[in-house]
């Protein structure tokens, strides 16, 4: 499946195909007669298991980067392979698809459905694919366990602390067991004794159960976690940082 990625360095090196490609990945953006490069000619690879940092001023394009491979955006150029799938040439409705299958989010507003308890909340990624009400409240009861809330499935967001709803949201990203998993800012509203907590808990499921992980951020205890720090500045890669644990 994955022969059609193309001119890898993992390819070249004799490694496994990365679980994400970028080659030559380019985003412009109108505003009125403005036009903004938001990305220039992005090369990337993202190899499975990895606990990626993309790190940069505003502006740099890290979010403009994180919709990409997170298939909510399409890129303007160049190729974008997703386990040996070609996203850059994928349909809308493919994309959907592929991003409800294969893809988790975790935002810094947690997006939680307010009306939806938390076993509900985690539960819901599951039942959009199909799987039986009682099955993915029983899978959603399990994860919410692993992610430390025991006893509070039955609880709605708003009488959940700040730090418990991402919980919520770190579970409701890994219950279908994705392959990929997308943070945009996941401590920007947390206290640093939170995200340091949420950090943990995320790298124990990085180590665990081998899930990608790859935060959007500039917040320096992010970046200090990261196992590979990605460095964006005016929409091209500035340096790219593998740190030996």
């Amino acid at each position: 499946m994955n022969e059609g990625i193309r001119g890898t360095s993992y390819a070249q090196a004799g490694a496994a195909a990365p679980l994400a490609s970028l080659r030559g990945v380019s985003k412009t953006y109108h505003a009125g007669d403005d036009e903004i490069r938001a990305l220039r000619g992005i090369d990337l690879d993202i190899a499975a298991g990895e606990f990626l940092s993309i790190a940069g001023p505003s502006g740099s394009g890290k979010t403009t980067l994180l919709n990409l491979i997170g298939c909510i955006d399409v890129v303007d150029s160049g190729d974008l392979f997703i386990e040996g799938r070609d996203i850059a040439r994928m349909r809308k409705s493919g994309l959907a698809d592929f991003r409800r299958e294969r893809l988790g989010f975790i935002f810094q507003s947690y997006h939680l459905v307010p009306v939806l308890t938390a076993v509900e909340n985690v539960a819901l990624p599951l039942e959009l694919l199909g799987v039986p009400g009682r099955e993915a409240r029983d899978k959603a009861r399990a994860m919410l366990a692993e992610v430390g809330l025991s006893g509070k499935e039955e609880r709605f967001p708003s009488r959940m602390s700040g730090g418990q709803q991402q919980r919520v949201a770190v579970a409701r990203a890994l219950v279908k067991r994705p392959a990929l998993v997308l943070a945009d800012e996941p401590t920007a509203n947390l206290d640093s004794t939170t995200g340091e907590a949420i950090l943990d808990l995320m790298q124990a499921m990085n180590e665990r159960h081998g899930t990608t992980f790859v935060f959007s951020t500039h917040d320096r205890m992010v970046m200090e976690r990261a196992r590979r720090l990605v460095s964006l500045h005016d929409g091209a890669i500035m340096a790219d940082e593998v740190r030996i644990s």
